[in-house]
Formats: structure tokens, C-alpha cells, sequence
């Protein structure tokens, strides 16, 4: 019998011209872009520019990315702004402005597709007292939440001062994508594309453990989080973490072992590995993992639906994770 749940891909991402527009022409973008010509490398770098611009159609064409997604079989986006438009060293009223334009942005691009496209807006962490407004600015504009990466600078996701965030989030049911962009391990990724295929995982990690070991997750636990990427090398490493909390005062932050935190987030599907999804569905639950390509980024999947078919799933965890667990978090109550 044929499972009448939509398929529904929670990473895919757009391009917001107007983003760029907007920082155009200002000191601290030509900064930021050193600081990704030194992580990434020049190898990385004379890569992306030809693999982003050949994807431009399908970041900015609605027309596009519909075809695009009945190639694959996906009839549901969960889109987000590409992590490049982060921009996080922009001063407050800048910092406005981006946000504002991409949240706005967003929902003009998904309100041409309505039954087909969701948006996720951005807010400032760089500016934790702006984010909880900016929220509800992409609530507001009918997006369903929005996209944050793994740190700002000087700022880790444990700090204090995004409490009125988390707060918020969690009041409103909003979504809140985790999706790291760039490594503070820098240079040291700077050949092989280590930055994103290293970098990404470790973000994911280092972010989710700032927000596991700190108690945020025991403060919000209503928090609806998504972790990009299967969340990182968390998932199949988090005994080392549950035996820290258990051996060591100083790692006992959180009220209960680290991993019983794993089945209160949400992740994506794409890890690269059958096995390595088994073992994220073993860890997280059949309930937590959600269908994500990255879309349609070179890094991501062109067929995410051939990628989840590989973990020989049983049916119904396979159809859960296609899309019904994404169409209950979708689901306005």
C-alpha cells in the first residue's frame, strides 16, 4: 500500500540577492571574505564560484526548484537562506537590515509555491539582543522559523545572553535550524576541502554539546531544533560524551546523560552513509530524523530519496523519516 505522506526535504537552501546587495561595498564583508579565502583555501575557493553559479536557477527560480524537486520525488521544501548570508560581523543596524530583507525575501520566494515551499528566516547571533525580535519578524512574515550557525563571534550557543531566544523559540513552536557555516579550526582545513568535509561535522558537534552540557535543552525543552547534517560527529560519538558526564564533575552541566538529549532534537538525513544513518536513527529515534538533501549544493544529494532507500530501512521508519516526522513538526496546531 502506497503511504499517502508527503516527502518532504528539510535542507534546501536560496540565494537573496538583496542580501547581498545590502553589504555590499562595507569593510567588514572584504574582512569576512579573507577570513573564508584562509579557512577554505584557494583550491576551495576556485571550486565553489563555478559550482554556486551554475546552481543559481535553482536558487532563485521558483519555476526551477519545482521541477528540480519532481526530479527527485520531493514534494515539500523546507527552505533556508544559503549559510552565506549569515553575514555575522555586521554591526546592529546593518545587521537589521539583513535580516529583515532575508526573512521577507524568503517568504516571497515560498509564497509562489505555498503548498509546496516553507521558509526559515535568520536573526542576528551576533546580536543576541536583536534575535527574539527578529523571530518574530520571520514568524510574522509566515515563515516557520529560522536558520542560525554553530557559534557568532566570541559567542558560543551556551551563552546566557541567547536566553530571550530560546525562550521565544520555544513559546512560539518556531523551528530553528542548526547550520554551521565556516570552522574555527581554520588553516588547519585549508587543503582538500577539509573545511566543510571536517569543518561541518565538527560545528555540528561542538554547537550541540554547547547546548546539551549548558542546560539549555533542560531550560527549553520545547525547543523544535534541527541539526544540518546529521548533526555532525555527535551522534556516533556521544558515549564519549555520556561517560564524561558520568566520570567527571566538571561535565555535569545537563541534568541526564547527553544522550538521552539526542531524542529531544531533530536531524537531518544526510550523512553520506547508510550505516551511519542507521546508527543516527538507532541513537535519535526513528522519530527524530527528518529527509534533507542540502539542496542543491555540490555537497548535499541529488537524489535524497535513493539515499535514505540505501539504509534498507523497515517500511515504516523509512516513511517517517521520507516525510511524516517533517509533516507532524510542519503541522500548525
Amino acid at each position: 500500500m502506497t503511504d499517502p505522506t508527503p516527502t518532504i526535504d528539510v535542507h534546501a537552501h536560496l540565494l537573496l540577492p538583496e542580501v547581498e546587495e545590502a553589504v555590499a561595498g562595507h569593510p567588514g564583508l572584504a574582512e569576512a571574505r579573507a577570513l573564508d579565502a584562509r579557512r577554505n583555501g584557494p583550491a576551495a575557493l576556485a571550486v565553489n564560484g563555478p559550482m554556486v553559479g551554475a546552481r543559481v536557477p535553482r536558487l532563485t527560480d521558483v519555476s526551477v526548484r519545482l521541477a528540480a524537486m519532481d526530479a527527485q520525488g520531493v514534494d515539500v521544501q523546507l527552505v533556508s537562506p544559503s549559510p552565506s548570508h549569515y553575514h555575522y560581523w555586521a554591526g546592529p543596524e546593518l545587521a537589521d537590515r539583513i535580516c529583515r530583507s532575508a526573512n521577507e525575501t524568503t517568504a516571497a520566494h515560498c509564497a509562489k509555491a505555498p503548498d509546496r515551499l516553507h521558509g526559515l528566516g535568520l536573526v542576528p547571533l551576533q546580536h543576541p539582543d536583536l534575535t527574539a525580535e527578529l523571530l518574530d519578524h520571520a514568524l510574522d512574515q509566515g515563515l516557520r522559523g529560522v536558520e542560525i550557525s554553530s557559534h557568532a563571534p566570541g559567542r558560543e550557543l551556551s551563552d546566557p545572553a541567547y536566553e530571550p531566544f530560546w525562550t521565544r523559540a520555544a513559546e512560539t513552536g518556531a523551528l530553528v535550524l542548526l547550520h554551521p557555516f565556516g570552522c574555527t579550526l581554520d588553516e588547519r582545513l585549508d587543503r582538500w576541502y577539509l573545511s566543510n568535509t571536517v569543518g561541518q561535522p565538527v560545528e555540528n558537534a561542538v554547537a550541540l554539546s554547547h547546548l546539551i552540557f549548558s542546560g539549555v535543552l533542560d531550560r527549553h525543552p520545547g525547543l523544535k531544533l534541527i541539526a544540518a547534517h546529521g548533526g555532525g560527529y555527535l551522534p556516533t560519538h556521544i558515549g564519549r560524551s555520556d561517560h564524561a558526564w558520568r566520570a567527571r564533575p566538571d561535565a555535569l552541566g545537563c541534568a541526564r546523560e547527553p544522550s538521552s538529549y539526542l531524542r529531544r532534537l531533530y536531524f537531518d538525513s544526510l550523512v553520506h552513509d547508510p550505516y551511519v544513518l542507521l546508527e543516527l536513527i538507532r541513537v535519535a529515534g526513528p522519530d527524530r530524523v527528518l529527509l534533507g538533501s542540502d539542496f542543491p549544493f555540490d555537497m548535499g544529494t541529488e537524489d535524497p530519496l535513493a539515499a535514505l532507500r540505501a539504509a534498507d530501512l523497515p517500511e515504516h521508519h523509512f516513511h517517517a523519516v521520507r516525510g511524516g516526522n517533517a509533516a507532524a513538526l510542519l503541522r500548525k496546531d
